[in-house]
């Protein structure tokens, strides 16, 4: 019950390419294992070995080796689920995994592999204030197990990367490539990753992409222009950046275009013909509004284009607005009333120049009198249909997002805007696809994929992964606890908002988290063995463990996706969980009859699963198989 080793599974794929490097060795613990040979391999791929000193393109930093390691090594952990703190756990397919997330990734790699569409990650920019994961590299295999086994504190694998330590690239570079390597593992073959960072690790985060994803595999860098930087030292920083890559460039579509694309040429059309056949205005908005009428339903997040006038349709935009913080504060008089427009929360977002000019241009549109804030006209002509390389959205909507959740509570510093991640995820996620973000801080990610589902009906899920970090501001005990407060108060808005398909989103998520294993370590030499050293060990799952712990256990070793429905039944006096209606059944009570293994058998499921102590012999362990043998042959039967 550990995560797969990925050593050992490189071994396999070298030995089939080339047998005859394929031999035995003993390690320290006398034991028979299989290695490569590789002075063998060296003579297979003689003219393609760069051997001692000669010069090669590559990257590498102090922990080089010790982060592959990291990678490559399993770990005797497991997910446990939490149903109190999940929303709609038995039939959501969306997930929330708290703990470290090479962890995380490590036992998500088997029910997850090669299924995901888009990773989008959030990482530590280095700047010398934030933390880096202090991942624990160990000598050897067994070491490494151990230890990871037994670290179970929140927060301790964090540490302050500052210059001081004389690690400063070293410690991010050692963090960042055993979580891309496996996140490489579970990209779809047409998938892509999608990564934020600013200009202090941008040129090595690039060189780490190219070794892990392959040069070729290289999409954009996009630049975010996301701020105005009054105080300048030298240069005014005014832009972070998002790095692209996929899997298999060849497999991705060549084309990108905005899913909301074919809602946004219909509008156009339906603009351009109108306003050739009306010139009167009233006469114009009044057909416009009898189609809009008729076709909302299918505009999708292009539901608020309701008006039209000679250069086409256009809808009101709140982009007045200054996000985050105090903006400009002046006049604008309503054209009617002749009284002062009442002002936005934290005044403009562009200086009195800039409305007057627009006022002139009548791109500001005025409400029935001054009450109302006016609005930014924008028509649907303008609207972004393709995702382009440089996007310009102010960075301070990301902390407006949040205070409109947490009213009262300063929960996060600088979170993404969801619009950001909204608009880029358009291009990529369709239906059904799995968005994965691994470093999931505030759950921009997951309310950027909620209010997509909810705009265009699509039903992608996400699975994301925080750690339980502690929690400096807003009373919460960690910034896990801020991520999932955030998701369920999404959705619960998205509820109650009027999008198309708010009715039909999947708002819930399990939340999982990352423990020991729930095996006992029975492992023992036969001579510190006693009578009643065997007895106690006739029971290998820790007394702490629920039924539907080891469930998810189960889920993790056969590979299933953790998002699968789960129902509880009794069949014949016992609790059975069944899984996506009869992919498994498992019955983890400690006693099972014969009586209840037929039960079980009769329902035919395509995997059974009992624990092993339940049985009170041999015999009935043997005349299980034998039971499913003759009832369902086709069930496969395990034990924990």
């Amino acid at each position: 019950m550990t995560s797969p080793d990925l050593t050992a599974a490189n071994v396999d794929k070298i030995a089939e390419l080339f047998p005859n490097v394929l031999t035995e060795v003993v390690d320290g613990d006398q034991t028979v294992k299989r290695a490569i040979d590789f002075d063998l391999l060296r003579q297979e791929l003689s003219e393609h070995i760069v051997e001692g000193p000669q010069e090669r393109y590559q990257l590498n930093w102090p922990g080089k080796r010790a982060a592959a390691f990291a990678a490559n090594a399993p770990i005797a952990k497991t997910l446990r689920p939490v149903r109190e703190e999940s929303v709609d756990f038995d039939t959501t397919k969306n997930l929330f995994v708290e703990g470290d997330n090479l962890d995380a990734l490590k036992l998500l790699q088997e029910s997850y592999l090669g299924k995901v569409k888009l990773i989008y990650i959030d990482p530590p920019y280095n700047t010398g204030n934030d933390f880096v994961y202090a991942d624990d590299f160990a000598e050897s295999n067994a070491d490494y197990l151990e230890k990871s086994g037994q670290l179970s504190g929140s927060g301790e694998r964090l540490v302050a990367n500052t210059e001081a330590n004389g690690r400063f690239h070293s410690n991010w570079l050692s963090m960042m490539y055993p979580r891309l390597k496996m996140a490489r593992s579970m990209l779809r073959d047409d998938g892509v990753i999608f990564a934020s960072i600013d200009d202090k690790e941008l040129a090595t985060l690039r060189i780490l992409f190219d070794e892990v994803f392959g040069a070729d595999n290289f999409l954009a860098t996009i630049v975010w222009k996301n701020a105005t930087d009054n105080n300048p030292t030298r240069v005014a920083v005014e832009h972070e950046y998002l790095l692209c890559y996929a899997r298999n460039k060849s497999a991705v579509a060549p084309v990108w275009k905005s899913a909301d694309s074919a809602a946004r040429d219909l509008l156009v059309a339906v603009g351009d013909e109108l306003t050739t056949r009306f010139t009167d205005p009233e006469d114009l908005q009044a057909e416009y509004s009898a189609w809009f009428r008729e076709n909302k339903g299918v505009l999708g997040p292009l539901d608020r284009y309701k008006y039209i006038d000679a250069d086409g349709v256009y809808t009101g935009s709140q982009s007045v607005h200054n996000p985050g913080k105090e903006g400009y504060r002046y006049e604008v008089i309503h054209p009617v009333s002749g009284k002062s427009c009442k002002q936005p929360l934290l005044g403009y977002r562009f200086p009195e120049e800039t409305m007057k000019r627009l006022i002139e241009e009548g791109r500001i549109l005025f409400g029935a009198d001054e009450n109302k804030i006016v609005e930014l006209k924008v028509y649907a002509k303008d609207f972004k249909q393709k995702l382009a390389s440089v996007i310009e959205l102010d960075g301070r909507l990301g902390a407006n997002e949040l205070r409109v959740l947490f009213p009262k509570r300063k929960v996060f510093t600088n979170p993404k805007p969801v619009s950001l991640l909204r608009d880029v995820f358009s291009f990529v996620v369709a239906e059904r696809d799995i968005v994965l973000d691994f470093f999931a801080g505030s759950g921009t990610t997951a309310d950027a994929v909620l209010r997509i589902n909810a705009t265009l009906g699509t039903r992608a899920r996400f699975v994301l992964v925080q750690l339980p970090e502690r929690a400096s501001e807003g009373g919460f005990r960690t910034l896990a606890d801020v991520t999932k407060e955030r998701i369920r108060r999404t959705g619960k808005r998205i509820k109650e908002g009027n999008a198309t398909y708010a009715e039909s989103v999947d708002i819930g998520f399990r939340v999982l988290k990352v423990d020991t294993s729930n095996l006992v370590d029975t492992l023992a030499a036969p001579g510190d063995l006693s009578q009643d050293t065997l007895i106690s060990a006739i029971n290998s799952v820790m007394p702490d463990r629920t039924g539907e712990d080891l469930l998810f256990q189960v889920l993790l070793d056969w590979g299933l996706e953790l998002s699968l429905s789960i129902s509880r039944e009794r069949l014949d006096d016992h609790e059975v969980f069944v899984v996506d209606d009869g992919a498994l059944i498992a019955c983890f009570d400690e006693h099972v009859d014969l009586d209840m293994v037929r039960a079980v058998a009769k329902r035919e499921p395509l995997r059974a699963v009992f624990r092993d102590s339940a049985f009170v012999s041999d015999d009935v362990r043997i005349n299980t198989e034998q039971i499913f043998r003759e009832i369902s042959p086709a069930t496969d039967v395990k034990t924990v």
